[in-house]
């Protein structure tokens, strides 16, 4: 096979991957774990050093430094201190506990040298969004526990790799010289990173704010400087390049008043292909007899990983906080690691081998190990240990809002009166601002975006209420969380047009989501009827007052929305769908005053 047809089908593999993990609720990295090892050692289809040649180290550097400066423009520090002392801790007493504890474990289990052993011990401290998102999901704890391992795996993903790192710069600055040179050396580069990265990420920031770049220009500006400023830092300081890139996306991420929104979401479609793709190059350079060569040893040690270090990290996190023995016992068992990890232990490694360190190829194969156990493992028993402790979240019965314009605030407090979850999502600052003044959940951005499904909390909700004037954003919405929550379970109002969409498969799939409060219900009448003074009303349904006399009363002032029975169970009134309320039921309804109806025939 040429070369230019391999290189078309690692990215032709690198989707497949990614569709099969979107498809069987899984984290991506299993499916491009085993399709590397299958193209790669397996079949001997792709063998990454002929492909690249000497090109193959460059590529892989400038990919991770990429998928570095990401993962850090994630982190906002007033986020780690806003979201509880667990989280805090984790990601401080935790890491530190976490990387110390393996560091020694490995060392002594595995016979390797200090430095190794703790460059080792940096890399597993990272969990990251890609594979606990996909297994929260899955597992669906309880809300508390739900957002400690969401932001423990956002917070951690740069930390970690800052860490990562950290100790690698020191190890390279001590190779053959004397302690105080090293620590000279290391201190320069962390100068330089520190240096660089800030300052760059000030002047890019300055370049944003003031419109300096055409909007078309600024991801693809803003990518090229990262790169540009990643090789200069490396040329003035040997292998300070990474760090200086990190730096740089913190400062970005914490800068006031820099919308970093769009550059995330390219940032974000960048990453997921220079992943997948270097996924699948670093697995199919492994040889499985990387992973025999380290035998029992390894088994011995990721069950120290897996059953002695993260409860030890849980159990000192949690001094202090009011988790309980069985919300610390789940936290223990679920700590899957992640791709930059690996995409940062063979970086590291193919650097180290350059410079002389050949035991650093066992880093590699360890680390996939590590990867692999934890994910299967995890994702297979969490669910059922949760089960059995009793921390599964109960059947979601809230609804994510797309759109939070005065009509569906309106929806949505009347939904939190009757407790049931809700969250408001949409892309007009003004409206999110007022959804927080009216103390309403909410989601600022894209709800279909790769960051919304990294950060919006969706626990407790499992249906979409498409509620925007968004033409060109719905269609995309609804079919995404199609996806997510089911088809049936995804209704958005009747958008009054007859041609929607070029596509007819989507075209199929978005009409069959206009089904909401009825045919003749749009947006646009809801808006009139809320300019008329309409207003969201609760009634109860008796015996001496039926859903017949409901109708009676109101007649076409009222815009039945849902009906809440009984037993609490919330539902939608759809046309597909005739809801006859019984006692003891209660109608949530859109009530018009009558004076604005009379002088609406008048």
């Amino acid at each position: 096979m040429s070369d230019l047809s391999m290189l078309a089908l690692i990215g032709v593999l690198s989707i497949c991957c990614q569709w099969l993990a979107w498809r069987i609720k899984l984290p991506a990295i299993l499916p491009l774990l085993v399709c590397g090892l299958l193209v790669g050692p397996t079949l001997g289809w792709l063998q990454p050093d002929q492909l690249f040649d000497q090109l193959l180290f460059p590529v892989v550097s400038l990919a991770v430094a990429v998928i570095l400066f990401e993962g850090s423009l994630t982190l906002k520090f007033d986020e780690i201190r806003g979201h509880g002392r667990m989280v805090t801790n984790l990601v401080s007493i935790g890491m530190v506990v976490t990387w110390v504890t393996i560091s020694v474990a490995t060392h002594f289990i595995m016979d390797w040298r200090w430095e190794i052993a703790s460059l080792f011990g940096a890399l597993v401290v990272v969990t990251g969004p890609t594979v606990i998102q996909p297994m929260i999901r899955s597992i669906r704890p309880i809300n508390k526990l739900a957002n400690i391992l969401r932001w423990e795996g956002i917070i951690i993903d740069p930390l970690g790799a800052l860490l990562a790192v950290l100790v690698y710069e020191f190890i390279i600055a001590s190779q053959d010289v004397a302690m105080l040179h090293a620590v000279q050396a290391f201190a320069k580069t962390i100068g330089i990173g520190f240096f660089f990265g800030w300052a760059a990420a000030k002047l890019l920031g300055l370049a944003l704010g003031r419109g300096w770049f055409p909007h078309y220009l600024q991801n693809v500006a803003t990518l090229t400087i990262v790169l540009g400023v990643f090789a200069l830092s490396n040329a003035i300081q040997h292998e300070s390049g990474l760090l200086t890139v990190t730096v740089m996306g913190m400062a970005m991420a914490n800068t006031k008043n820099l919308n970093l929104d769009e550059i995330l979401e390219f940032k974000e479609t960048l990453s997921v292909l220079l992943i997948s793709a270097l996924f699948i190059l670093l697995a199919a350079r492994l040889d499985f007899a990387d992973f025999d060569a380290l035998g029992v040893p390894s088994i011995i040690l990721l069950a120290v990983i897996m059953f002695l270090v993260r409860p030890l990290s849980v159990w000192l996190s949690a001094i202090g906080t009011e988790l309980r023995f069985k919300d610390k016992l789940l936290l223990s068992w679920i700590a899957p690691r992640g791709i930059v990890a690996a995409a940062v232990s063979a970086l590291f490694a193919l650097k180290m081998e350059q410079s002389g360190w050949t035991d650093a190829s066992q880093i590699v194969p360890l680390v996939f190990l590590v990867i692999m156990m934890t994910v299967v493992l995890q994702s297979l028993t969490a669910k059922p240990l949760a089960r059995l402790l009793g921390l599964i979240e109960p059947p979601a019965r809230g609804f994510l809002i797309f759109g939070a314009n005065q009509m569906a605030r309106a929806v949505a407090t009347v939904l939190k009166e009757h407790d049931i979850p809700v969250r408001l999502a949409d892309t007009n600052w003004e409206n999110i601002r007022l959804a927080r003044m009216d103390n309403l959940p909410v989601y600022f951005g894209n709800p279909a975006s790769e960051h919304a499904s990294n950060n919006i909390d969706l626990t407790g909700i499992g249906r979409l209420l498409v509620m925007s004037p968004y033409k060109q954003l719905n269609p995309l919405v609804s079919v995404y969380y199609q996806d997510w929550f089911g088809s049936a379970k995804v209704h958005g109002l009747n958008s009054g047009e007859s041609d929607f969409r070029a596509s007819h498969q989507l075209s199929e799939n978005y009409k069959n989501t206009l089904n909401l409060f009825g045919d003749s219900i749009t947006y646009s009448k809801l808006a009139s009827l809320h300019f008329q003074g309409a207003k969201m009303k609760s009634t109860p349904i008796t015996e001496n007052f039926g859903f017949e006399e409901y109708q009676q009363q109101y007649g076409a002032r009222a815009v039945p929305m849902f009906a809440l029975d009984d037993q609490k169970k919330i539902h939608i009134f759809t046309t597909e769908r005739e809801l006859k309320p019984a006692p003891g039921w209660v109608v949530i309804a859109m009530i018009t005053p009558e004076k604005s109806t009379d002088e609406g025939n008048e």
